[in-house]
This record gives structure tokens, C-alpha cells and sequence, in this order.
């Protein structure tokens, strides 16, 4: 973790908050993942209009889960989200990624044993990370495979969870009780 205390402490005591705030924050209570909303939820008003977008991503983008999984956990790499990484290993291998696969994200994505289009993926999230473009040989390569509906949501995908790294490791969300962080 890049901080090792909170800089935003999160909610412990529910009745500290207002009602409205109360209910969006038991409303997003999914599984492992309960410091990141405990800590958004200081800001109810931001959360509330985030969590549309998130869930869009999350829950409704028209990429295959594996390949969302796939390149959250690159960007979540590169950002040196712990949080995000930690919270996404464990949605990563509901979705089908394999230990080693999860293993491989922290590589060059153009090392042996990715498929081609996985390691398009890839790259397409370091471009994107590094210059907030994806050239147009990789996006000839997605465009084989992926509707102008799934190239905008991997688009959407790379940035929102480049937004959330920032906001994890500048508020210094902690992990979870249970979650791990990065490889060793």
C-alpha cells in the first residue's frame, strides 16, 4: 500500500451519517469490498453519481467479464492500486482468469503465453495509461473482434478504473480484512 494509514477515514459507525447516506452505503455492500464505499461515502453526493457510471462499467458494459477483469487488473497494476488489484483478483477468477494469467498481468504483455487478442487487451490499457490513446494498429486489432459499442466501454473501463486507482491511493483506502494486496 502506498499509504499505510487512510488520509479519508472510512464510515465505521452508521448512525454518524445521515440517512440518505445511510442507505447508499448498505445499498453497496458487495461481498470482500467495504473500505472503498465506507471511504466514498464521506462525499454521499459523489458517490450517488459515481456509482451510475461504476455499476455501468462493473455490471453492464458490453465486454466479455473475463476481458474487463483482464485489463482492470493491468490498469490497477500500473497504478499501483493494491486495493483495486486485491478486490479485482478475486472478481478476475469468478470471471475465468487463471492464477497464472493474474500472475502475467505484471509482465510485458508482449511475453509468451498470452493469446493474441489477450495481449492486445493489454497493450491497449499501457497505451492509454501512458499516452490516453490507443494507436491505430492495436485499435485495427480490438475492432477485429469487438463492436464500436464494446471498443467505447474498453475505453470507459481503462479510464474509470484509472480514476478509482487515483482516488484509492490518494485517499489511502485500505485493504480489506481477507483481501490480498500485490504479488510478492
Amino acid at each position: 500500500m502506498r499509504l499505510s494509514q487512510p488520509r479519508v477515514t472510512p464510515v465505521t459507525d452508521l448512525t454518524s451519517i445521515d440517512p440518505e447516506a445511510r442507505d447508499l452505503l448498505e445499498a453497496t455492500q458487495l461481498g470482500p469490498a467495504v473500505n472503498i464505499f465506507r471511504t466514498f461515502v464521506r462525499h454521499p453526493k459523489l458517490l450517488k453519481r459515481w456509482l451510475v457510471f461504476a455499476n455501468h462499467v462493473l455490471f453492464k458494459s458490453t465486454l466479455p467479464p473475463r476481458d474487463r477483469e483482464l485489463v482492470i487488473l493491468r490498469i490497477g497494476w500500473r497504478c499501483r492500486a493494491e486495493y483495486e488489484w486485491g478486490q479485482h483478483v478475486i472478481i478476475g477468477k469468478a470471471a475465468g482468469l487463471t492464477d497464472d494469467e493474474i500472475e502475467r498481468i505484471t509482465r510485458d504483455p508482449g511475453e509468451p503465453g498470452w493469446d493474441p487478442f489477450d495481449a492486445t487487451l493489454l497493450r491497449a490499457t499501457d497505451e492509454l495509461h501512458e499516452d490516453s490513446f490507443i494507436t491505430v494498429e492495436t485499435w485495427d486489432a480490438l475492432a477485429e473482434r469487438y463492436s464500436t459499442e464494446q471498443l467505447m466501454d474498453l475505453v470507459f473501463t481503462v479510464g474509470q478504473y484509472a480514476l478509482v486507482s487515483m482516488a484509492l491511493n490518494t485517499l489511502g483506502v485500505q485493504l480489506d480484512p481477507g483481501v490480498g494486496g500485490f504479488p510478492a
